[in-house]
């Protein structure tokens, strides 16, 4: 005669959030720096990668390395005054705002760095973009799902909205969306527009 029982439902639920633990530390070190040496299975390390943060698509990977650092790049606003075309050597030579923001990536890690660079709203208010537009974001790369993106009223009039020229202090990095890119807080890392390329009213 067979005496095994089948596991308690308690214990079915303790194995359970025993396992749930374990995959927690061994793939957390992507999101907290303590955990890093248990990083087993996450795609990315916390601290790893240019200027101390990940990357979850670099500019070769996205086709843009000739067009972002070419010296003919122009960030281009449009809106009811028409098109306003500035350098990146214009945009960082207008009022800059810094904030302190995290990215949350879609394939489970986040971080927080420190962004500088110039107020969204400032650049609509410079094209006349209407304080209740929605906004379309478009990147330098040609193809990919996230190449374009939109931003509601609450959004791209956040005070803290940044069209970002620096993090951490030093000029973004090719792979973090060089010569500029948006931060906003509330947005997934996948919306984070980086290499950006226009900014205009959306129809």
């Amino acid at each position: 005669m067979n005496d095994e029982r089948p596991p308690s439902r308690r214990a079915f639920l303790l194995g359970v959030g025993a396992s749930a633990v374990l995959l927690g530390a061994l793939t957390g070190g992507q999101s907290f720096g303590a955990l890093v040496p248990l990083n087993a299975f996450a795609p990315r390390v916390k601290g790893a990668g240019p200027q101390s943060l990940p990357v979850n698509r670099t500019g070769a990977q996205a086709g843009v390395t000739a067009s972002a650092l070419s010296a003919g790049w122009r960030l281009r606003v449009t809106g009811p005054r028409g098109t306003v075309a500035l350098s990146r050597a214009q945009l960082a030579a207008m009022p800059q705002a810094s904030a302190r923001l995290p990215i949350a990536c879609v394939e489970g890690w986040s971080t927080t760095a420190d962004w500088s660079g110039i107020r969204l709203a400032d650049l609509l208010d410079a094209a006349g973009i209407p304080p209740r537009s929605t906004i379309r974001l478009d990147s330098l790369q040609t193809r990919g799902g996230y190449r374009s993106t939109t931003l509601g009223p609450e959004y791209a009039r956040d005070p803290l909205a940044l069209v970002a020229l620096r993090v951490n202090g030093e000029t973004l990095d090719l792979d973090h969306g060089y010569p500029a890119r948006i931060i906003v807080p509330g947005r997934p890392g996948a919306l984070q527009t980086k290499w950006l390329q226009t900014i205009a009213e959306h129809a």
